[in-house]
This record gives C-alpha cells, sequence and structure tokens, in this order.
C-alpha cells in the first residue's frame, strides 16, 4: 500500500459519517463527531479508534487477567522467541517494537514481573542491558490470553470485513513503521 492511497472501506457500515474537510465552529445538528472535528483529525481519530478497541478486545479477553497491552507484549516475546532474535528481547529494542518509550514498557512489565509471567535477565555480554522474556507460567498466561484474543480478532472480522481487516492493519503498519515517522518529519 503506498502511502497516498485511499483508506480501506469498511465491509459494514457502521455508523456513516460525512468527512469534514475542516472543523467548523457553527452550531448545528450535526453529531459530535463532526461539531469537534474527530472526523477531521487523523491523530485524534485513531487514537478514539484504538481507546474503542481496547475498551473491546479487553472486554473479551478480561478472562485472562490482562489488558491488552500486556497480552501484547507477551505475545511479542513469545514471537522473538520463537525465532530466536537475539535483539527482540532488550528493553530498548522492545520498546522500539511496541512504538513506546522505556518508561511506558517499564509501567507495562511491572504487573507481568510481579505475577511471574515475565522475568529480567542481563545480557550476558554487557550486564547492564536487561531482556525480557517469558517464564513458562508467562507462556501458558500468553495461551489463554491467545485463545481469548482469537474470538475478539474473530468479531472484529465478522463487523468490519476480513479483507478490510487486513487492509486497515497493513495501513496503520506503516503509519507505525519508522520509516514514516522519519518522512512525517522531513523538513521541507
Amino acid at each position: 500500500m503506498e502511502l497516498d492511497e485511499p483508506a480501506p472501506t469498511a465491509a459494514v457500515p457502521i455508523a456513516a459519517a460525512p468527512t469534514a474537510s475542516a472543523p467548523t465552529a457553527t452550531a448545528s445538528n450535526e453529531g459530535p463527531s463532526d461539531r469537534w472535528g474527530w472526523d477531521y483529525c487523523t491523530n485524534t481519530a485513531v487514537r478514539r479508534a484504538a481507546r474503542r478497541l481496547g475498551q473491546l478486545y479487553g472486554d473479551v479477553t478480561a478472562p485472562a487477567g490482562l489488558m491488552p497491552t500486556q497480552h501484547t507484549l507477551l505475545t511479542h516475546l513469545k514471537l522473538a522467541a520463537a525465532a530466536s532474535d537475539p535483539a527482540a528481547g532488550t528493553l530498548q529494542n522492545l520498546a522500539a517494537a511496541m512504538v513506546m518509550d522505556l518508561s511506558a514498557l517499564g509501567h507495562t512489565l511491572k504487573p507481568l514481573i510481579r505475577d511471574g509471567y515475565v522475568e529480567l535477565v542481563p545480557d550476558a555480554k554487557d550486564r547492564r542491558v536487561k531482556r525480557a522474556r517469558l517464564t513458562a507460567a508467562g507462556e501458558a498466561k500468553q495461551a489463554e490470553g491467545l485463545a481469548l484474543w482469537h474470538v475478539a480478532q474473530s468479531r472484529f472480522d465478522a463487523l468490519f470485513g476480513a479483507e478490510e481487516s487486513a487492509a486497515l492493519r497493513r495501513a496503520l503498519a506503516i503509519v507505525a513503521s519508522e520509516e514514516f515517522a522519519a518522512a512525517f518529519k522531513k523538513k521541507e
């Protein structure tokens, strides 16, 4: 997908809202989304959608006792271990992969470490570098969360459309990439 391609459309129109070219300050019968410019700002629209999806997925995966970000972190650690990527488990690389700063990663890791799902170990070559890895309990918790995540993902795909869902993930992967961030920051 090129950066200038239009966004994918939903298979099932949940709520069709007109797109505004700019937020307006006039009083009207427009919905709150239009009145406050939520459909105008991509950042706000994505953040709102991310919060809503976090709530929806979190409701489905709650029986595992994990927040969606915690499940994502456990899954990333599992995938990194399976790929035998020696760099993936460092806190610095883990934060970068999840597009988080180190303090946010630490905040997410604390309860996982406390509950025995993740352990921090010093790097074999540089003891100042910490690596995160799943414990046996963490592997079991990740598998429990994954089964529930599949339910949430199936619900999303059924409502949004499987192809549209895949296209949305590809588009969001572009936005989350380092290349997109570098291009966005370029001064012209």
